[in-house]
């Protein structure tokens, strides 16, 4: 290993724009326990199914019917 290594000519990563980002979001228990049972049975974390389905709702443009009354 090398005591010094020279980074002037290193360069941004390209894909740093596309990183998650850390949010706080209040989610009621039967959501989490919704998705935590479907990620035991795919095998995928619940927070990435979270992740993909709110991602697979913005690409679609899906928006919620609400109506108060």
């Amino acid at each position: 290993m090398r005591e010094e290594y020279d980074f002037s000519k290193a360069r941004k990563n390209p894909y740093a724009s596309q990183l998650k980002k850390q949010v706080t979001i209040r989610l009621d228990e039967e959501s989490i326990d919704y998705f935590k049972s479907l990620s035991e049975e795919v095998g995928i974390p619940y927070q990435s199914l979270i992740n993909l389905y709110l991602r697979d709702c913005a690409a679609s443009h899906r928006k919620l019917d609400l109506s108060w009354k």
